[in-house]
């Protein structure tokens, strides 16, 4: 059973796919925490409603970047998850984390890396681009975190197509629905010791 820490900054519907996958043992670990840089993430709640510790950490509070970084790393400390899961978490970890936990953070990103990836890709922004640009396909990836802005090896993939008539909204939702079988899937993987990371592959083991 892998201990599993999650890091969000929204309503946490990944966080929601997460843990009824745990519950239903489709997924070999459970929630341990859930982190927010947020105080009102609906994802808190969710934590809250199934008895797992919820965390806030103000930003505001620490004078320097650093400063902030070094905290999140004292709880990740305490905490010795097994695996990070980055589930709409809005703020880029910092590279002494990343360092201690590299191999054990993984990342939703909602567009096929590395297409509408880096800094300012996040959220609705990611889809209103991948409008603005004409794509016919977009989807969601996982990957592995790595000391760049969505940047890691990739887990896992899924598409959806884009509609005529789509808005950021409505392809959001539907690649949103990706997200939380992709998620899942890559989860179930790493605590089944089926991920070998090889350079920028990532090699699926077969099981025994």
């Amino acid at each position: 059973m892998i201990r599993i820490t999650v890091f969000a900054s929204g309503r946490g519907t990944n966080l929601q796919a997460i843990i009824d996958a745990c519950k239903r043992n489709e997924i070999k670990g459970k929630v341990i925490a859930v982190i927010s840089n947020r105080k009102n993430a609906y994802a808190l709640e969710r934590a809250r409603k199934h008895n797992i510790k919820a965390i806030f950490v103000d930003p505001k509070k620490f004078s320097s970047r650093e400063k902030y970084d070094n905290k999140l790393l004292e709880i990740l400390r305490l905490l010795n998850p097994d695996l990070i899961v980055l589930a709409g978490y809005t703020r880029i970890l910092g590279k002494k984390i990343v360092d201690e936990f590299y191999g054990k953070i993984i990342n939703i990103h909602p567009s096929l890396l590395p297409s509408f990836g880096g800094r300012g890709y996040y959220g609705l922004r990611v889809h209103r681009a991948v409008l603005k640009y004409g794509c016919k396909i977009s989807g969601c990836t996982i990957h592995f975190v790595d000391d760049g802005v969505d940047t890691g090896p990739i887990i896992t993939q899924r598409c959806v197509p884009v509609f005529e008539d789509d808005t950021p909204e409505t392809l959001a939702e539907r690649v949103s629905k990706e997200e939380h079988k992709a998620i899942v899937e890559a989860i179930k993987l790493f605590a089944e010791n089926r991920l070998e990371i090889e350079g920028r592959r990532v090699r699926i083991l077969s099981k025994g």
